[in-house]
């Protein structure tokens, strides 16, 4: 299987070493066909706490490393 990744921007940079992304996806009713924006929130790692809130980043799947967190990030894309 391919590696998932994917961008959003950073809403919470309040933990140690962790990030909350939301990543917004543009979907199509399926009966009326309006464009409708799905949010999906991420907890990412980020071993060295330079995400702040508002930073648009790049981030990918990995193996479990706490409770929730199963994403980390491969990128600050912009500031």
């Amino acid at each position: 299987m391919p590696i998932k990744e994917t961008s959003g921007i950073v809403i919470s940079n309040k933990m140690d070493k962790t990030i909350i992304v939301i990543v917004k996806t543009p979907v199509a009713h399926k009966k009326y066909g309006k464009i409708i924006s799905k949010t999906k929130r991420y907890y990412a790692d980020d071993p060295l706490n330079k995400c702040n809130v508002g930073d648009k980043v790049k981030i990918q799947e990995t193996r479990p490393l706490s409770k929730n967190k199963r994403w980390k990030i491969i990128e600050l894309i912009k500031n």
